[in-house]
């Protein structure tokens, strides 16, 4: 049995083709493994199907035959939606694949991407497409990324991406295992890394949006790279962040 299995992640091979329920109305899928300084980490990404049917993608990985096939069975694809300037590898692939959904940018990924035409900025209100339903909050003051967590009402999922990571005991081995250790990215359940603890240079702003963040009546956190948290998501949440807080 691999790590991911072991930990309680969903088996990469597998769920490249096949979104997993979450919740009501929220589909899960993991993508390739990439890398990133030598590090490995698996990816993951979240299908929420909206009122009128429409669908919204979260942080998009690779977009395989079954895999496209599984999400066009649930709908229209309307919205995409990169989560932090880090997350943009599989944007392309989408956009050939739903040339007529409306991709949404996060802080800094235009000047990153200017070859990828966003049709709209996330910010601190969601915009008309999903309000209602899903509600989401800039993560400010953070020197690597201006991350946006999303709230989705209906199965009281948050969605992190980066600023939450675990991965198993025996993902890194050699000195990488001894720096993921370090930098927080193997514990007993989902934490902030410690490079991003510290390039949170402006704590106020931060905890601005924390609070924010904290309000939402969460049941389940997801994140790219980590083991979701099944129940109880505010309390862990306030663990998660005890430190900021």
């Amino acid at each position: 049995m691999s790590a991911c299995a072991r930990s309680g992640w969903l088996e990469p091979g597998r769920s490249m083709s096949t979104l997993e329920p979450f919740g009501a109305d929220i589909w899960i899928a993991a993508g390739p493994i990439v890398t990133s300084a030598g590090f490995r980490y698996p990816t993951r990404m979240a299908l929420i199907r909206l009122a009128d049917g429409g669908l919204f993608v979260w942080s998009p990985v690779s977009l395989p035959s079954a895999l496209r096939a599984s999400v066009d069975a649930l709908g229209e694809v309307r919205f995409i939606a990169a989560p932090n300037a880090l997350h943009h590898l599989s944007l392309v692939e989408w956009k050939n694949a739903y040339p007529r959904a409306m991709f949404y940018a996060p802080p800094g990924l235009r000047a990153r991407r200017n070859d990828i035409a966003f049709g709209g900025d996330l910010g601190d209100a969601p915009p008309p497409d999903w309000a209602g339903q899903i509600d989401q909050v800039v993560v400010r003051g953070n020197l690597i990324t201006t991350e946006i967590v999303f709230f989705h009402r209906k199965s009281g999922v948050v969605l992190f991406t980066d600023l939450l990571q675990n991965f198993p005991a025996d993902w890194f081995t050699g000195w990488r295992a001894s720096i993921a250790r370090m930098d927080r990215m193997i514990a007993h359940e989902p934490q902030v890394p410690q490079k991003f603890r510290s390039a949170f240079v402006n704590r106020k702003a931060a905890r601005e949006s924390l609070a924010k963040i904290m309000a939402w009546p969460a049941e389940k956190v997801l994140m790219a790279h980590g083991q979701p948290i099944q129940a109880d998501g505010g309390a862990y949440l306030r663990r998660a962040f005890r430190w900021l807080r």
